[in-house]
């Protein structure tokens, strides 16, 4: 059984920092993109940040670029989220993400129909 378990999620200031972990069992994603969904209250899923599976590219939503960081250790099969200068829109709850397909490559994957696992979310809370 896959299973991808979030974990770092939580209360952070405005201005302020998270760090969120993802570890992948049932299945090695070390060729794989992995990638960070969230979904806030009334909204869809949308796109945060993927990694190709050598981490040679990251991709991110501008609503978070050159805030987040996004990397991975395969030998660990887990995928994190560094979250800096958080913002009150920013609060949401965060999916790791990762793909199964014979075809990945380095390709650029930011759809949720991109995506074959899911994690259960994170809820992450940003006070002003």
């Amino acid at each position: 059984q896959v299973r991808l378990v979030e974990s770092g999620g939580g209360l952070a200031q405005a201005g302020g920092s998270l760090r969120l972990s993802c570890a992948a069992s049932g299945r090695t994603f070390a060729s794989q993109p992995m990638a960070w969904f969230r979904q806030a209250p009334g909204k869809g899923r949308e796109f945060v940040a993927s990694i190709t599976w050598n981490s040679g590219s990251t991709y991110y939503a501008d609503s978070v670029k050159g805030r987040f960081t996004i990397s991975r250790d395969n030998a660990k099969n887990e995928v994190s989220l560094q979250m800096n200068s958080l913002k009150p829109e920013d609060a949401a709850v965060y999916y790791c993400a990762a793909r199964w397909s014979e075809d990945s490559g380095n390709g650029r994957y930011v759809r949720v129909e991109d995506y074959t696992y899911w994690g259960q979310g994170a809820r992450v809370t940003v006070s002003a």
